[in-house]
């Protein structure tokens, strides 16, 4: 469907007339520019071009519009147009549909997020590689809560993870996941499961690592199942919180018997390693 922009300029005393006219007879809502100018919708070049004859005729032939076609936007591809490569540590973010090739020094984790959450744009999902670039034990086991994309389990095994399951409550993005992690040829040490990280994780640890990467209030609801989930000595990592958070948890941490290893704040989303007492 192609949309038309139908727009006009009346003169200051006019304009809230023309525009509650504008509502009324189109049914959307009006845009005003600082200008002055008021922009309406219409569905086609037909229904533009009646609107500019309707208006002259109800507020005056001296009211002149004119109208635009509005480019299709395909919202499914057009996020992709801000992304690129982003840097943690050694790890590289690479979207898929972008040329790039990795320094020596670079491993690159390409990823296509699709509607699943970890571009790798949002800074809660950089602090937790952050961290898991930081704490993760070379041939260690991961749990990664919260996996959407599958971004940090993929991260894990090309840093030398021996094994990380994903648990995802969203099951569109199980095969997002699963592709992420064949297409960084690491389907063989990374897992993914749709389900509930409280129900799950006991059956799935123990892990050297635990990242939950999700919100305040439901990391301090996992934090038994987090506890319950590590080897002894092991790490967990907590992200998905903004920074004027840091307090409330600190002390729901504290309250479990946490004891805090590490903090990183990234464009003010703050994330947290912990180890329990």
């Amino acid at each position: 469907m192609t949309w038309y922009a139908v727009q006009v300029r009346p003169e200051d005393a006019a304009r809230d007339a023309v525009a509650a006219w504008l509502v009324r007879h189109t049914g959307h809502a009006v845009e005003e520019r600082t200008d002055g100018t008021l922009v309406s919708y219409a569905l086609d070049l037909p229904a533009a071009e009646a609107l500019g004859r309707d208006l002259r005729a109800a507020h005056g032939e001296m009211l002149s519009s004119e109208h635009h076609e509005i480019p299709v936007t395909d919202w499914s591809t057009a996020w992709r147009s801000g992304l690129g490569p982003r840097r943690v540590g050694p790890i590289t973010i690479v979207p898929t549909w972008l040329e790039y090739a990795p320094g020596a020094d670079e491993l690159a984790v390409r990823i296509d997020p699709e509607m699943a959450f970890g571009s790798g744009e949002h800074g809660s999902t950089r602090a937790a590689l952050a961290l898991l670039v930081r704490h993760l034990p070379a041939g260690g086991r991961v749990l990664d809560f919260g996996s959407g994309s599958g971004i940090l389990s993929i991260a894990a095994a090309k840093l030398g993870a021996v094994r990380a399951i994903g648990i995802e409550v969203d099951d569109d993005a199980l095969p997002v996941s699963v592709a992420n992690a064949e297409r960084n040829g690491v389907a063989d040490r990374v897992t993914f499961f749709h389900g509930d990280a409280a129900d799950l994780a006991p059956l799935l640890g123990p892990a050297n690592l635990v990242v939950s990467n999700i919100l305040r209030l439901v990391n301090v609801a996992l934090l038994p199942e987090v506890r319950a989930a590590l080897v002894p000595g092991g790490v967990a990592i907590f992200s998905g919180m903004e920074e004027q958070e840091a307090g409330e948890f600190r002390r729901a941490l504290a309250e479990e018997d946490f004891d805090v290893a590490s903090e990183t704040v990234d464009s003010g989303w703050w994330a947290v390693a912990a180890v329990p007492g």
